[in-house]
Protein backbone atom coordinates (compact mmCIF):
# COMPACT_ATOMS: atom_id res chain seq x y z
CA UNK A 1 0.00 0.00 0.00
CA UNK A 2 1.04 3.40 -1.20
CA UNK A 3 0.70 6.46 1.60
CA UNK A 4 0.27 10.07 -0.51
CA UNK A 5 0.92 13.31 1.63
CA UNK A 6 0.10 16.44 0.04
CA UNK A 7 1.22 19.17 2.73
CA UNK A 8 0.51 22.94 3.49
CA UNK A 9 1.88 24.82 6.41
CA UNK A 10 -2.23 24.61 7.41
CA UNK A 11 -3.74 21.01 6.79
CA UNK A 12 -2.41 17.73 5.16
CA UNK A 13 -4.23 15.53 3.13
CA UNK A 14 -2.43 11.79 3.61
CA UNK A 15 -4.20 9.40 1.05
CA UNK A 16 -4.12 5.66 1.45
CA UNK A 17 -3.75 3.54 -1.99
CA UNK A 18 -3.75 0.45 -3.59
CA UNK A 19 -3.82 -0.31 -7.28
CA UNK A 20 -5.31 3.24 -8.15
CA UNK A 21 -7.97 2.97 -5.59
CA UNK A 22 -7.88 5.63 -2.46
CA UNK A 23 -8.71 3.37 0.72
CA UNK A 24 -9.00 5.76 3.25
CA UNK A 25 -8.15 9.83 3.49
CA UNK A 26 -7.37 11.45 6.36
CA UNK A 27 -6.60 15.19 7.05
CA UNK A 28 -4.30 16.37 10.10
CA UNK A 29 -2.87 20.15 11.21
CA UNK A 30 -0.12 21.27 8.51
CA UNK A 31 3.62 21.13 8.93
CA UNK A 32 6.34 23.37 7.43
CA UNK A 33 9.44 21.38 7.37
CA UNK A 34 11.42 24.50 7.31
CA UNK A 35 9.73 26.03 10.69
CA UNK A 36 9.18 23.14 12.58
CA UNK A 37 11.67 20.91 14.10
CA UNK A 38 11.73 17.01 14.10
CA UNK A 39 10.18 16.07 17.12
CA UNK A 40 7.72 17.72 16.41
CA UNK A 41 7.03 16.62 13.57
CA UNK A 42 6.96 13.24 14.38
CA UNK A 43 4.78 13.66 17.27
CA UNK A 44 1.93 15.07 15.13
CA UNK A 45 1.88 12.45 12.78
CA UNK A 46 2.08 10.08 15.99
CA UNK A 47 -0.90 11.96 17.40
CA UNK A 48 -3.10 12.78 14.65
CA UNK A 49 -2.27 10.26 11.31
CA UNK A 50 -0.83 6.97 13.04
CA UNK A 51 -4.57 6.31 14.38
CA UNK A 52 -6.01 6.84 11.26
CA UNK A 53 -3.61 4.46 9.59
CA UNK A 54 -3.72 1.55 11.61
CA UNK A 55 -5.60 -0.95 9.57
CA UNK A 56 -3.28 -0.64 6.63
CA UNK A 57 0.39 -2.03 6.23
CA UNK A 58 1.97 0.99 4.20
CA UNK A 59 5.20 -0.30 1.92
CA UNK A 60 5.85 3.45 0.27
CA UNK A 61 5.48 6.90 1.32
CA UNK A 62 5.73 9.70 -1.04
CA UNK A 63 5.34 12.63 1.32
CA UNK A 64 5.20 16.46 -0.81
CA UNK A 65 5.71 19.66 1.41
CA UNK A 66 5.65 22.85 1.81
CA UNK A 67 9.24 23.68 3.42
CA UNK A 68 10.91 21.21 2.22
CA UNK A 69 13.22 23.10 0.05
CA UNK A 70 16.97 21.20 1.14
CA UNK A 71 17.88 17.73 1.97
CA UNK A 72 18.63 17.97 5.32
CA UNK A 73 14.84 19.30 5.95
CA UNK A 74 14.02 16.57 3.61
CA UNK A 75 16.01 14.11 5.57
CA UNK A 76 13.96 15.17 9.35
CA UNK A 77 10.72 14.42 7.96
CA UNK A 78 11.69 10.93 6.36
CA UNK A 79 13.23 10.12 10.11
CA UNK A 80 10.10 11.41 11.24
CA UNK A 81 7.76 9.63 9.35
CA UNK A 82 10.07 6.26 9.37
CA UNK A 83 10.14 6.29 13.60
CA UNK A 84 5.82 6.31 13.06
CA UNK A 85 5.60 3.84 10.24
CA UNK A 86 7.99 1.11 10.03
CA UNK A 87 6.52 -1.08 7.86
CA UNK A 88 7.52 1.87 5.06
CA UNK A 89 10.96 0.63 2.98
CA UNK A 90 10.81 3.62 0.60
CA UNK A 91 9.78 7.15 2.29
CA UNK A 92 10.69 9.95 -0.68
CA UNK A 93 10.03 13.46 0.58
CA UNK A 94 9.45 16.27 -2.04
CA UNK A 95 8.38 19.85 -2.53
CA UNK A 96 4.95 21.30 -2.72
CA UNK A 97 6.16 22.29 -6.48
CA UNK A 98 7.28 19.20 -7.59
CA UNK A 99 3.83 17.74 -6.38
CA UNK A 100 2.07 20.55 -8.28
CA UNK A 101 4.32 19.05 -11.73
CA UNK A 102 3.56 15.55 -10.80
CA UNK A 103 0.00 15.67 -10.30
CA UNK A 104 -0.62 18.03 -13.22
CA UNK A 105 1.66 16.93 -15.96
CA UNK A 106 2.03 13.31 -15.14
CA UNK A 107 5.19 12.11 -17.33
CA UNK A 108 5.45 14.49 -19.70
CA UNK A 109 7.29 17.71 -19.97
CA UNK A 110 5.74 21.04 -19.10
CA UNK A 111 5.27 24.42 -17.25
CA UNK A 112 3.47 23.97 -13.73
CA UNK A 113 2.40 25.97 -11.68
CA UNK A 114 1.17 27.03 -7.95
CA UNK A 115 -1.69 29.69 -7.66
CA UNK A 116 -2.71 30.13 -4.34
CA UNK A 117 -1.81 31.81 -0.88
CA UNK A 118 1.35 31.98 -2.98
CA UNK A 119 3.01 31.21 -6.15
CA UNK A 120 5.35 29.27 -7.84
CA UNK A 121 6.29 27.99 -11.10
CA UNK A 122 8.58 25.50 -12.89
CA UNK A 123 9.70 23.85 -16.07
CA UNK A 124 9.29 20.18 -15.84
CA UNK A 125 11.16 17.35 -17.66
CA UNK A 126 8.63 14.66 -16.94
CA UNK A 127 10.60 13.13 -14.10
CA UNK A 128 12.06 16.78 -12.21
CA UNK A 129 12.09 20.05 -12.25
CA UNK A 130 14.78 21.72 -14.00
CA UNK A 131 14.00 24.87 -14.13
CA UNK A 132 12.29 27.15 -10.99
CA UNK A 133 12.15 30.89 -11.20
CA UNK A 134 12.27 32.11 -7.64
CA UNK A 135 8.80 33.52 -6.38
CA UNK A 136 10.59 35.95 -3.95
CA UNK A 137 7.32 35.67 -1.68
CA UNK A 138 4.44 37.98 -1.29
CA UNK A 139 6.67 41.54 -0.66
CA UNK A 140 9.10 40.61 -4.01
CA UNK A 141 7.74 38.79 -5.94
CA UNK A 142 4.42 36.12 -5.37
CA UNK A 143 2.92 37.73 -8.00
CA UNK A 144 -0.94 36.67 -9.16
CA UNK A 145 -0.93 34.93 -5.86
CA UNK A 146 -3.86 35.47 -2.92
CA UNK A 147 -1.87 38.21 -1.06
CA UNK A 148 -0.83 39.82 -3.58
CA UNK A 149 -4.06 39.87 -4.62
CA UNK A 150 -5.42 41.17 -1.11
CA UNK A 151 -2.25 43.10 -1.34
CA UNK A 152 -2.58 44.99 -3.92
CA UNK A 153 -6.73 45.53 -3.20
CA UNK A 154 -5.82 47.50 0.02
CA UNK A 155 -3.61 49.10 -1.49
CA UNK A 156 -6.02 50.43 -3.56
CA UNK A 157 -8.82 50.98 -0.97
CA UNK A 158 -6.09 53.06 1.46
CA UNK A 159 -5.32 55.59 -1.43
CA UNK A 160 -9.01 55.74 -3.08
CA UNK A 161 -8.16 53.96 -6.54
CA UNK A 162 -11.12 51.52 -6.58
CA UNK A 163 -14.51 53.78 -6.72
CA UNK A 164 -15.57 55.06 -3.33
CA UNK A 165 -18.80 52.60 -3.19
CA UNK A 166 -16.12 49.33 -3.72
CA UNK A 167 -14.23 50.66 -1.36
CA UNK A 168 -16.90 51.58 1.71
CA UNK A 169 -18.68 47.87 0.52
CA UNK A 170 -15.12 46.60 1.38
CA UNK A 171 -14.61 47.83 4.74
CA UNK A 172 -17.92 47.00 5.54
CA UNK A 173 -17.87 43.45 4.44
CA UNK A 174 -14.79 42.58 6.15
CA UNK A 175 -15.29 45.00 9.27
CA UNK A 176 -12.34 46.74 8.87
CA UNK A 177 -10.62 50.37 9.09
CA UNK A 178 -7.31 51.67 8.48
CA UNK A 179 -5.63 51.43 11.45
CA UNK A 180 -6.96 47.61 11.11
CA UNK A 181 -5.49 47.10 8.44
CA UNK A 182 -1.76 48.75 9.20
CA UNK A 183 -1.60 46.59 11.92
CA UNK A 184 -2.80 43.24 10.46
CA UNK A 185 0.05 44.02 7.60
CA UNK A 186 2.87 45.28 10.05
CA UNK A 187 2.07 44.71 13.43
CA UNK A 188 0.61 40.81 13.54
CA UNK A 189 2.41 37.32 12.43
CA UNK A 190 1.41 35.75 9.14
CA UNK A 191 0.54 38.77 6.77
CA UNK A 192 0.20 37.12 3.86
CA UNK A 193 -2.33 34.88 5.26
CA UNK A 194 -4.03 38.25 6.27
CA UNK A 195 -3.70 39.60 2.34
CA UNK A 196 -5.05 36.63 0.91
CA UNK A 197 -7.98 36.64 3.17
CA UNK A 198 -9.62 39.37 1.57
CA UNK A 199 -8.90 38.26 -2.12
CA UNK A 200 -12.45 36.72 -2.45
CA UNK A 201 -13.97 40.07 -2.52
CA UNK A 202 -12.57 40.48 -5.92
CA UNK A 203 -13.74 37.66 -7.16
CA UNK A 204 -17.39 38.16 -5.82
CA UNK A 205 -16.69 41.70 -7.63
CA UNK A 206 -14.83 40.50 -11.06
CA UNK A 207 -17.56 42.27 -13.24
CA UNK A 208 -16.71 45.73 -11.99
CA UNK A 209 -14.15 47.40 -14.48
CA UNK A 210 -11.78 48.45 -11.44
CA UNK A 211 -11.43 45.58 -9.86
CA UNK A 212 -11.42 43.14 -13.28
CA UNK A 213 -8.27 45.65 -14.33
CA UNK A 214 -6.70 44.87 -11.11
CA UNK A 215 -6.82 41.09 -11.40
CA UNK A 216 -5.55 41.38 -15.16
CA UNK A 217 -2.88 43.37 -14.29
CA UNK A 218 -1.80 40.75 -11.28
CA UNK A 219 -1.78 38.01 -13.53
CA UNK A 220 -0.36 39.81 -16.64
CA UNK A 221 2.85 40.12 -14.34
CA UNK A 222 2.59 36.48 -13.37
CA UNK A 223 2.81 35.35 -17.13
CA UNK A 224 5.58 38.47 -17.89
CA UNK A 225 7.80 37.66 -14.66
CA UNK A 226 7.49 34.06 -14.33
CA UNK A 227 6.18 32.04 -17.21
CA UNK A 228 8.27 34.26 -20.29
CA UNK A 229 11.27 33.13 -18.66
CA UNK A 230 11.26 29.66 -19.30
CA UNK A 231 12.48 28.53 -23.01
CA UNK A 232 9.32 27.77 -25.77
CA UNK A 233 6.95 28.75 -23.06
CA UNK A 234 4.55 29.61 -25.48
CA UNK A 235 4.89 26.04 -26.99
CA UNK A 236 3.71 24.30 -24.25
CA UNK A 237 0.10 24.61 -21.95
CA UNK A 238 0.77 26.35 -18.50
CA UNK A 239 -1.22 23.98 -15.59
CA UNK A 240 -2.27 25.65 -12.79
CA UNK A 241 -2.90 24.04 -9.20
CA UNK A 242 -4.23 26.00 -6.47
CA UNK A 243 -7.78 27.61 -5.02
CA UNK A 244 -6.46 31.40 -6.68
CA UNK A 245 -6.27 29.84 -10.09
CA UNK A 246 -9.38 27.41 -9.93
CA UNK A 247 -11.74 30.42 -8.57
CA UNK A 248 -10.31 33.16 -11.22
CA UNK A 249 -9.51 30.90 -14.30
CA UNK A 250 -11.20 33.07 -16.86
CA UNK A 251 -9.44 35.97 -16.06
CA UNK A 252 -6.11 33.86 -15.86
CA UNK A 253 -6.83 32.75 -19.75
CA UNK A 254 -7.34 36.17 -20.61
CA UNK A 255 -3.86 37.12 -18.94
CA UNK A 256 -1.98 34.11 -21.16
CA UNK A 257 -3.23 35.09 -24.11
CA UNK A 258 -1.72 38.75 -23.48
CA UNK A 259 1.74 37.32 -23.97
CA UNK A 260 0.94 34.66 -26.42
CA UNK A 261 0.43 32.06 -23.62
CA UNK A 262 -2.00 28.90 -23.54
CA UNK A 263 -3.23 27.98 -20.06
CA UNK A 264 -3.97 24.15 -19.59
CA UNK A 265 -5.06 22.07 -16.84
CA UNK A 266 -6.38 23.89 -13.74
CA UNK A 267 -7.29 22.03 -10.62
CA UNK A 268 -7.64 23.43 -7.55
CA UNK A 269 -6.00 20.48 -5.46
CA UNK A 270 -2.96 18.37 -6.36
CA UNK A 271 -4.08 15.20 -4.98
CA UNK A 272 -6.38 13.48 -7.28
CA UNK A 273 -3.24 14.18 -9.94
CA UNK A 274 -0.69 12.51 -7.21
CA UNK A 275 -2.97 9.33 -6.65
CA UNK A 276 -2.83 8.83 -10.76
CA UNK A 277 0.60 9.77 -10.77
CA UNK A 278 1.90 6.94 -8.27
CA UNK A 279 -0.61 4.42 -9.95
CA UNK A 280 0.81 4.08 -13.58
Amino acid sequence: MILIADCGSTKIDWCVIEGGKVLAQIFTTGINALLMPEDQIRETIAKELVPGIKDFKIDSVYYYGAGCLFEDICENVRRAIKANIPTAEVIEVHSDLLAAARALCGKEAGIACILGTGSNSCYYDGKEIVDNVSPLGYILGDEGSGAVLGKLLVGDVLKNQLPAELCEKFLKEYNLDRQQIIQNVYKKPAANRFLASLSPFLNKNINEPAVHALVLNAFKAFFVRNIANYKNYKEMPVCFVGSVAYYYKDVLVEAAEAIGAKVGTIIKSPMEGLVKYHSI
